[in-house]
């Protein structure tokens, strides 16, 4: 009776440690994708339109002239296309 007290024991002991690092791995895993959610939020970007040229880009790749947005310094200097 002893030994099957024993067993007894050791798979439920096995057991929940089993659980605990199961739940431990489901958490980082979770963690993992939503900091790869947050990344992709954050490299989103709004998208500007040239002035001149009409051609949609980045705002971090604009140029801002007299308060306008331009794809190039070029586009800049020729101003408004006619």
């Amino acid at each position: 009776m002893a030994k099957f007290l024993l067993w007894a024991v050791v798979i439920l002991a096995v057991l929940l440690v089993s659980r605990i690092l199961a739940q431990q791995k489901a958490r980082a895993r979770h963690l993992a994708e939503r900091r790869q959610a947050e990344i992709g939020q954050q490299a989103a970007e709004t998208m500007v339109r040239c002035a001149h040229c009409q051609v949609y880009l980045p705002r971090s790749e604009a140029f801002l002239s007299q308060g306008r947005t331009w794809c190039s310094a070029e586009h800049a200097r020729m101003g408004l296309k006619r």
